[in-house]
């Protein structure tokens, strides 16, 4: 009897070692964990449209849909330990990229969307995320596939922009024809995405990290005709431009012709203007004495060149 009991009694020791040895565990470096007890998780004071940045970004409409417990959040490290009753959630904290055409439930190789004039383009690109560490619980037990969701989020606010899109025209752009647009401002429709879909880390849990839409493509025969389009506009542009540096070139040259015309007059016009100054102060001290003796004087030189000529005729 007393063997069998002691049996007992190590067995029972040992399941509750192993037990005990079980329940170590460790969070790795770029990992997150959250702990639930009987499938609750442990959670803190207050919720996440208390946190001063994820409530920050949702309406006071949006708080009231979007408003999840803060929960304990366990760092990096260990050894930890929990009960067997407990459960640990393991979070991989790492950016992620995913393509915008995944999709867990079909296969496609673009999404498509309408522009503001009716054309259906093919969209392709990528995102990049993470998990919120400030909103654990929406991630964990608020979305059933986090990845599927924010793609899902990211395709319906893209479809939008494009849907509504006015980009700055460029000279020589194709009037009433909005792909031109699109392709020539992937970057702005990128930071708008970036900008509006942050929101996502107070509804899902989700840090949006960014935009990468790398084409935008209409039907196969509208991109050869906007191609042949695109040519000419080019072209007359070009025209256009090389005409107005001819035009501007042509009236520096007049600009400069006239200056040097003027300044010709301008140095002809100087000494008439200076002996003009000379003649008004002689009549102003002298009177027209005075004058009269300067023409006297002024002749002389004539006269004598006259009378030069009478002889030599």
């Amino acid at each position: 009897m007393i063997p069998i009991v002691v049996g007992i009694l190590f067995g029972v020791a040992g399941a509750a070692l192993l037990t005990l040895l079980a329940g170590v565990y460790t969070i790795g470096p770029t990992q997150r964990g959250v702990m639930t007890t009987f499938g609750k998780a442990q959670r803190l004071a207050g919720t996440t449209s208390d946190d001063p940045h994820l409530g920050g970004l949702l309406t006071s409409e949006e708080k009231l849909r979007y408003q999840y417990p803060m929960v304990r959040v366990i760092p990096p490290g260990g050894p930890y330990f929990k009960w067997p009753w407990q459960r640990l959630y393991r979070v991989d904290m790492t950016i992620q990229a995913v393509d915008i055409t995944w999709d867990p439930d079909i296969q496609q190789t673009f999404i498509e969307a309408v522009t503001k004039d009716n054309l259906t383009v093919s969209i392709s690109g990528q995102i990049r995320w993470k998990p919120c560490e400030q909103n654990l619980y929406a991630y964990l037990f608020g979305v059933a596939h986090p990845a599927a969701h924010v793609v899902g989020y990211f395709i319906s606010t893209l479809r939008d922009r494009v849907a509504t899109f006015h980009g700055e025209r460029a000279e020589g752009s194709v009037e009433g024809v909005s792909i031109n647009d699109l392709r020539r401002n992937l970057s702005l429709i990128n930071r708008h995405m970036e900008d509006a879909c942050r929101k996502t880390s107070a509804r899902y849990g989700i840090e949006f990290d960014a935009a990468l839409i790398t084409n935008i493509d209409p039907p196969s025969d509208v991109d050869e005709a906007l191609a042949s389009i695109n040519t000419t506009q080019n072209q007359v542009a070009a025209a256009i431009s090389q005409s107005r540096a001819d035009a501007e070139q042509k009236l520096k040259m007049a600009e400069q012709a006239v200056q040097i015309a003027l300044n010709r007059a301008e140095a002809e016009a100087a000494p008439l203007l200076e002996l003009g100054k000379t003649l008004s102060a002689m009549h102003n001290q002298g009177g027209k004495p005075a004058l009269d003796s300067y023409l006297r004087n002024a002749g002389l030189p004539l006269r004598e060149r006259a009378s030069e000529t009478v002889l030599k005729v």
